[in-house]
């Protein structure tokens, strides 16, 4: 008997006697059915809804980071790329100097621009990989929603008369469409050809 029948009946049978005569089993006990939905779909606690909930509204607020965070995760990505372009048999030879002179003053110049600049600019950046082989691409900051580069950080094998030949850390800007160089500072190499960047022992 389908159920709701039953219930017609159960109504029914207690309106005509005026509720003095309790229903026959038959019609009171309604077996219900598990709809076929409730198999496949999984059942969420309080507990569970509320954690999907907060998931969402995570993923859909977009945190926006101090401008102390954006340095300090800038700087440390500068560092990890730069000892990424060197490898190891240039990275262990020029690594001490490198520290001591180019880094800080690559820092410095990462950290004014990000205070001094225009906060869109700077908001959504980040760090492209080196280039090996003998390109000059250490790395570049770049905005994430444009695309565009904001300043470029290179290096430059220079082979000097009877010097030999020598790394010349630059930077380029937006300012000039990246057309001047501004000097870091150079680290000498030696007489003998540098191998490639991001050359390996």
């Amino acid at each position: 008997m389908n159920k709701w029948l039953r219930k017609s009946l159960f109504i029914l049978f207690s309106i005509a006697t005026f509720g003095l005569v309790t229903p026959p089993a038959s019609l009171a006990a309604v077996q219900e059915k598990p709809a076929e939905d409730s198999v496949t779909k999984p059942t969420f606690s309080n507990e569970n809804e509320h954690a999907l909930l907060s998931d969402n509204i995570d993923v859909e607020q977009q945190v926006s980071l101090s401008k102390d965070e954006i340095i300090d995760s800038l700087l440390f990505e500068a560092e990890q790329k730069s000892f990424s372009k060197f490898g190891d048999k240039i990275g262990d030879v020029i690594q001490d100097e490198f520290k001591k002179v180019i880094l800080p003053k690559m820092e410095e110049v990462i950290t004014y621009y990000v205070n001094v600049e225009d906060d869109e600019l700077f908001e959504h950046v980040e760090i492209s990989k080196p280039s090996g082989g003998t390109g000059e691409k250490i790395f570049h900051i770049y905005n994430t929603q444009t695309g565009e580069d904001v300043l470029r950080f290179h290096v430059r094998r220079e082979n000097r008369p009877l010097e030999g030949y020598w790394f010349n850390f630059h930077y380029h800007s937006y300012h000039d469409s990246f057309q001047s160089h501004k000097d870091l500072g150079s680290i000498y190499w030696d007489k003998n050809t540098p191998p490639n960047w991001m050359s390996y022992h």
